[in-house]
């Protein structure tokens, strides 16, 4: 047994969503231990809760096939670099919060090592590449789900998982609307449509030029309608209409003062359930990424939400039906009191009974110390 002032933990977070539940859920650890040093790989949030970073996310954040090839040579140095690491400072344990393409094979290395591992927001594998399950099965020893119906689909298969709920749940309206609508030279009374093109460069690259003619083609129409834009962190918006006003402080605040938003498939699309805001959903990959993935994926839909509700809650257009005239069909309905936006709210309030009570980080937090030598 080490003494607490000696713990380590190593914490791998590759990716904007995962630097900030990461950072929330070494919040809830530090509560119950608070000598416990953090090292690992992730972003800013997590170093202002006192992680050494070795390694930023703004260099990991790759999606796509493609995309993951190019990379290929640095990805390989990183992995290395994180190898040696724990070799050096063994860790007592190494928590892995989704960005599985990496973190599943360092759970391999890690294994090898006698490291013992938690995964917190587990990889989809009841999406595509099932084959993942043997390595959480024979590689971790802790799996947190965040998913309502992940328990059951992965202890169906030999994975024991303790579903804690969603991160989301214990998102709250904030209370700083008037400081938004001041920065925006916005008022209540505006009409406003959110576009989130992605919270990474190369969705914002695939993404950006549709929306931009989709939300002229809907000004037509609406020629006093307001446009807000959702900037993530670390990511680059060029060359945009003056009318569109940019939140990048805050995206949430976006997202929440919105009539209705355009949301590129991901977790913004669950955090628009929880926050009651009508959405339409959309993507596009690579052409080779999109090849493969259509012969990889078991399931029906795109989008977290409509997965959860297991039918179509929001409408997604995804690769080659993602154009103007589809997005403009299927959002213009929802920046008015109409049955489309109606059937949605409706749906969300489906979706959130699903999704656990408040205390989501602090019942992770638990666990893991748990398995914590003290």
């Amino acid at each position: 047994m080490k003494k607490n002032n000696s713990l380590k933990v190593f914490i791998v977070a590759g990716e904007e969503s995962g630097d900030l539940h990461a950072s929330k859920l070494i919040q809830q650890i530090k509560k119950y231990n608070h000598q416990i040093k953090f090292y690992g790989h992730g972003g800013d949030r997590m170093k202002k809760e006192g992680v050494q970073i070795i390694e930023h996310i703004n260099k990991l954040a790759i999606v796509g096939f493609i995309e993951v090839i190019k990379h290929l040579p640095f990805m390989m140095s990183v992995m290395g670099k994180t190898i040696n690491w724990i070799k050096e400072n063994k860790p007592e344990r190494i928590i892995l919060v989704d960005y599985p393409g990496f973190n599943l094979r360092l759970a391999r290395e890690s294994r090898k090592l006698g490291i013992p591992v938690t995964y917190f927001i587990l990889p989809q594998a009841w999406a595509w590449r099932e084959n993942r399950v043997s390595i959480l099965r024979d590689n971790v020893d802790q799996c947190l789900s965040i998913i309502p119906f992940e328990q059951e689909w992965f202890e169906e298969r030999n994975v024991k998982t303790s579903f804690i709920g969603h991160p989301f749940i214990e998102l709250q309206y904030q209370n700083s609307s008037s400081d938004f609508y001041r920065k925006h030279d916005l008022n209540p009374n505006d009409k406003i449509l959110s576009i989130f093109p992605g919270s990474r460069q190369q969705e914002v690259n695939q993404h950006l030029s549709i929306l931009i003619s989709t939300v002229e083609s809907i000004m037509l129409d609406m020629p006093n309608l307001k446009i807000v834009l959702g900037k993530a962190p670390g990511v680059t918006i060029d060359n945009i209409p003056s009318y569109i006003k940019i939140e990048s402080d805050n995206p949430q605040l976006a997202l929440q003062n919105g009539n209705a938003a355009l949301v590129a498939s991901g977790t913004a699309t669950l955090e628009s359930a929880v926050l009651d805001i009508p959405i339409v959903v959309f993507y596009r990959f690579s052409h080779f990424t999109w090849f493969l993935a259509k012969r990889m994926s078991n399931v029906k839909f795109a989008c977290i939400v409509n997965l959860i509700a297991n039918k179509m809650i929001v409408q997604e257009f995804i690769q080659n039906k993602m154009t103007v005239n589809n997005l403009y069909n299927a959002i213009l309905p929802l920046l008015n009191d109409t049955s489309s936006r109606k059937n949605i709210l409706l749906g969300y309030n489906q979706i959130r009974r699903t999704l656990g009570i408040p205390g989501v980080y602090d019942r992770g937090a638990k666990e893991i110390i748990k398995r914590l030598p003290i």
